[in-house]
């Protein structure tokens, strides 16, 4: 373990004293903070489609001019019902006394709606007066676009995340074979402590690349006010996508090591993980289409199957509640799929990196004893 640790500890020394590294994770940083300020300064102002039912419209534009409010009338409560289930207004005033909305009423609405309320009321009779009863008439939706951009943010997170450590991985085995270094290495280390030592290294410092983002994400959108459309449960989804991360990374990260170890020069990396781009990509697009469809048959079933379910599993967390069971199900599965991927790297791994010259077979080096 000493050897496996000082490799990792080389690794994240030399990562974070480059300059390109520094410069990157500031930009990241920047570059998040941008996004999550976006909603508040791209949304323009508010607007609303209210309706009426035995009411007068309540005097909202005075009180709130910035946001603009236009008013229907129903002639009873059925028609207004099945107004606000079609989507045609965002709420209707019943009798004056009952609000009825599709699912959780919006927050700002609500507040202004009540205290426009309260004011004229209490103007015209000095009394006190009852809150407008808040009735849902349909499902409860409130959280279904911000689970919806929270996805959408995961998938790409999480792709260029894992597949820029991927790649790093690669480009670090080719490096130290290409130039002997691996040999000098190979006289005081086991080929699994060089391995092992490399992908916890760089995983590190994908950690760190994923803490920024969360980390400024977060704080961001608390301070721009996105955050408080987040809906509950973020914490547990934030300590979710971290563990798929690593599970994730060290499936890919270990199939990289072995593809890269069959070659000997830089130009050939490319062609080498062209097999493992094509499974990476393909993860993707299935985690695209999780995110309009987080429920369906496709999504549900690969998120059982390594490696898919290292993008589609906390892509159906974020946009839609998932039972622990198959979480944790979807979890059991994938470590066993990274153990068996350890054991098959790590063979060819110690197989091929002392082979320089052409490129190797993989069937051939699988074959060697």
């Amino acid at each position: 373990m000493n050897g496996l640790m000082l490799v990792a500890r080389r690794e994240v020394v030399t990562q974070v004293r480059t300059r390109a590294f520094v410069i990157g994770l500031l930009i990241t940083a920047l570059l998040t903070a941008v996004l999550a300020f976006a909603p508040k300064f791209m949304g323009g102002p508010d607007s609303y489609t209210l309706g009426t039912v035995n009411s007068q419209p309540l005097p909202l534009q005075t009180a709130v001019p910035d946001t603009e409010f236009t008013w229907r009338s129903f002639p009873d409560e059925a028609a207004a019902k099945k107004a606000v289930l079609a989507g045609d207004v965002d709420a209707v005033l019943v009798n004056g006394t009952k609000v009825i909305t599709d699912g959780e009423i919006d927050s700002q609405l609500g507040v202004i709606m009540q205290s426009v309320n309260r004011e004229a009321k209490l103007g015209a009779a000095g009394l006190a007066i009852p809150p407008l009863q808040m009735e849902s008439v349909g499902a409860d939706t409130r959280y279904e676009s911000a689970r919806a951009g929270i996805a959408w943010v995961l998938v790409i997170v999480l792709f260029m995340m894992l597949f820029g450590q991927t790649v790093m991985v690669a480009m670090g085995v080719v490096e130290e074979k290409g130039s002997r270094i691996v040999e000098i290495l190979l006289s005081t280390l086991r080929p699994w402590q060089l391995l092992g030592g490399k992908i916890i290294g760089l995983g590190v410092i994908g950690l760190i690349n994923l803490g920024t983002v969360v980390v400024v994400g977060l704080g961001a959108a608390t301070a721009s006010g996105v955050a408080s459309d987040f809906p509950p449960g973020i914490g547990g989804l934030v300590a979710g996508v971290l563990v798929w991360f690593v599970l994730g990374y060290a499936f890919f990260a270990t199939l990289s090591a072995a593809l890269a170890s069959l070659v000997s020069r830089q130009e050939e990396v490319n062609s080498v993980l062209t097999p493992l781009t094509m499974i990476m990509m393909a993860t993707y697009f299935v985690a695209i289409f999780t995110v309009n469809n987080p429920t369906g048959t496709l999504a549900t079933v690969l998120s059982y199957v390594p490696p898919f379910s290292s993008m589609i599993m906390p892509v159906r967390m974020a946009g839609a509640e998932v039972p622990l069971w198959q979480t944790g199900a979807s979890m059991a599965a994938m470590v066993l799929g990274v153990l068996a991927v350890l054991a098959f790297g790590a063979k060819v791994y110690e197989r091929a990196v002392l082979r320089t010259g052409a490129r190797l077979k993989l069937g051939d080096v699988i074959r060697a004893r």
